[in-house]
């Protein structure tokens, strides 16, 4: 039975560590996705998706793994293995506590139903041939991050109702947004149009239907390797300027509440995610690139969901 201060301390401490460790596991999914999709791949962009394309043909892969995908892939067990550890640890504590800490059990309680969810999950993701698996393991890494920020940072001042209601709507954009990303990547749409004009000239007509988590993809063999991924493309680009006029005035509003640093990081990490955004439109995805934008963007909803949170109860000081 931990006295209060010290299971405070501890909680801190091991949420500390797993907030790390979840930034390795969403890192190294998202490199061993991108990676075994063709991002990058050496004769760009005939070899992109070839895998699924030769899955859907009936034809032996000869994409295999690199050994830095087989190294990225023993790393990430070992590293989520080590993650669930900490999980149920800081469950015994939350509850072994006296008086037992409600609001951080909960929190532990959902992460640990979210690795066990994601460890399920894990035995679909090497051959999934829908994006609906690579979107759970996406939102789902995301959301761990944004649990374990509840549990690592002190409660801050807390910003007015009507303000923290603002936050919480545009936790709910940025994560649409997510989804949105996700299904770019995972239905293998990055060639699927250039420019905004392009992309919108390439969606019109498009059914609805494209969007499916559910649906698999059809790959052709020359680009656009699958011409509907124009439609997630246009709705992905839209929603990055809906973020921009929402997130932008929110975090003035944080630094007008003296709630500075969060809303400076606000600015930050939306510039940072939008700038590598266009960058990949323009230029071309490149696997570092996309990297960086899936890191900018879970930092980005991990700080927006803190600026959502009302003020501290008392087991949570």
């Amino acid at each position: 039975m931990a006295s209060p201060d010290r299971s405070r301390t501890l909680l801190r401490r091991m949420a500390l560590l797993l907030t790390v460790l979840v930034l390795a596991i969403t890192s190294l999914s998202a490199y061993i996705r991108l990676s075994r999709a063709g991002l990058s791949c050496a004769d760009w962009p005939q070899c992109y998706g070839e895998r699924l394309r030769q899955a859907q043909q009936g034809l032996a892969s000869t994409a295999g793994d690199s050994d830095a995908v087989a190294a990225a892939r023993f790393a990430h067990r070992i590293v989520a293995s080590a993650a669930l550890l900490i999980i149920v640890a800081m469950v015994v504590v939350c509850f072994s506590a006296r008086p037992v800490r409600w609001a951080q059990g909960g929190a532990a309680l959902a992460l640990l139903a979210l690795a066990l969810g994601l460890a399920v999950l894990g035995r679909w993701s090497s051959d999934a041939r829908v994006p609906a698996v690579a979107l759970g393991n996406l939102l789902g890494g995301f959301a761990m991050l944004a649990l374990c920020s509840r549990l690592v940072l002190p409660a801050g001042a807390a910003l007015a109702p009507i303000v923290r209601v603002w936050a919480l709507l545009c936790v709910l954009l940025l994560a649409a947004q997510i989804a949105l990303g996700g299904l770019v990547s995972a239905s293998f749409a990055a060639t699927s149009c250039g420019g905004f004009a392009d992309c919108l000239s390439a969606a019109r007509g498009l059914p609805w239907s494209a969007l499916d988590p559910w649906r698999e993809p059809a790959l052709g063999g020359a680009p656009p390797v699958n011409p509907s991924g124009a439609l997630a493309q246009v709705l992905h680009r839209i929603g990055a300027l809906a973020l921009l006029v929402a997130i932008a005035p929110l975090a003035l509003a944080a630094w007008r509440h003296r709630r500075r640093l969060a809303g400076a990081l606000l600015l930050a990490l939306l510039a940072c995610t939008i700038g590598l955004g266009i960058a990949m439109a323009s230029a071309g995805p490149t696997l570092a690139m996309a990297l960086a934008h899936n890191l900018a963007a879970a930092l980005l909803l991990t700080t927006l969901f803190e600026l959502s949170r009302g003020p501290a109860t008392a087991d949570q000081r």
